[in-house]
C-alpha cells in the first residue's frame, strides 16, 4: 500500500526546496525545468517534481504550457514596472494600519527585526554578488513585522504574495547596486518613523525604499543581471 503521508510530505520537501531556487535565482527567470533533471538531481521521483511544480504555477514563480512544460517564470521591465506599483499601495496600506493600530507587542516585534537585521551581514561572504542567506531571512521577518498590526487578512495575505514575487527582482539587483546604497539606514528611517506614530513619513520611505530596487534593475540590463544567475543550481536532495 503507498504510504499517503510520506508521499505528501515529499512533494511539500521538493516543493519548498524548488521555491527557494525560484525565489533565489538559482533557476533563473526563464529557464526551462527539466522534470527528469530535476529529479535526479533532487534524488526524487518525476512525478514529485512535477506536482512540486504544478504547486508553483498559482503562485506565479513557474509557467507550464501544454507540450512545452515547466519554465521558471520570466521577469521583465513592464512586469517589474506593474509589481513595484501594486506592491507599494498594498505595503503601504499594511503598514499605515499597523501604526494607527499600534500596541506595545507590536512596537517590541519591529524593535526585534530591525535590530535582528542590523547584525546581519547584507551579502554572501563568499560570493558578493549573491544575498547573504541569513539576511534574506531577517530582511522578511523585518517587512513582516511592519505589516503585522494590519487587522486585514487578506491584505496581508496579497503583500506576502508580492513580497515573493518582489524577491527574485531584489536578488538580481544586489550586483548591480551602487556601493552607495545603505540599506540599513533605509529600514531604520522606515521603522523610527512607524515607532512614532508618524504614518505619512513611514509609508513615504517605505515607497521609496521599494522603489529602489526597481530604479536600480531599469538603469541596468536586467537581461545581464539574470545571466549573472544562470550558474547551476545547487539543488539539495530532500532525503
Amino acid at each position: 500500500m503507498v504510504n499517503v503521508s510520506t508521499n505528501t510530505s515529499l512533494t511539500q520537501s521538493v516543493y519548498e526546496i524548488l521555491r527557494a531556487d525560484l525565489l533565489a535565482c538559482r533557476l533563473p527567470p526563464g529557464s526551462k525545468l527539466r522534470i527528469n533533471d530535476l529529479s535526479q538531481s533532487l534524488e526524487v521521483s518525476p512525478s514529485a517534481v512535477r506536482e512540486a511544480l504544478s504547486r508553483l504555477v498559482p503562485e506565479g514563480l513557474v509557467t507550464s504550457e501544454p507540450q512545452r512544460g515547466f519554465r521558471a517564470a520570466p521577469i521583465s521591465a513592464s512586469d517589474l514596472r506593474a509589481l513595484t506599483e501594486i506592491r507599494v499601495d498594498i505595503e503601504g496600506s499594511c503598514l499605515r494600519r499597523s501604526i494607527q493600530l499600534r500596541d506595545p507587542a507590536w512596537e517590541e516585534q519591529v524593535c526585534a527585526a530591525l535590530h535582528r537585521l542590523s547584525r546581519t551581514v547584507y551579502r554572501e561572504p563568499q560570493d558578493p554578488h549573491r544575498l547573504n542567506e541569513e539576511w534574506v531571512t531577517a530582511h522578511t521577518a523585518f517587512h513582516t513585522a511592519l505589516s503585522a498590526g494590519c487587522d486585514n487578512p487578506w491584505r496581508l495575505r496579497v503583500r506576502e504574495m508580492l513580497y515573493a514575487q518582489s524577491e527574485r527582482y531584489r536578488r538580481l539587483s544586489v550586483p548591480l547596486a551602487s556601493a552607495g546604497r545603505d540599506t540599513l539606514k533605509e529600514h531604520t528611517e522606515i521603522a523610527d518613523a512607524a515607532l512614532a506614530g508618524d504614518d505619512d513619513r513611514a509609508v513615504a520611505l517605505l515607497s521609496s525604499h521599494l522603489k529602489n530596487t526597481t530604479r536600480i534593475l531599469l538603469e541596468a540590463d536586467i537581461t545581464e543581471s539574470v545571466n549573472r544567475f544562470a550558474n547551476p543550481s545547487h539543488l539539495t536532495s530532500p532525503k
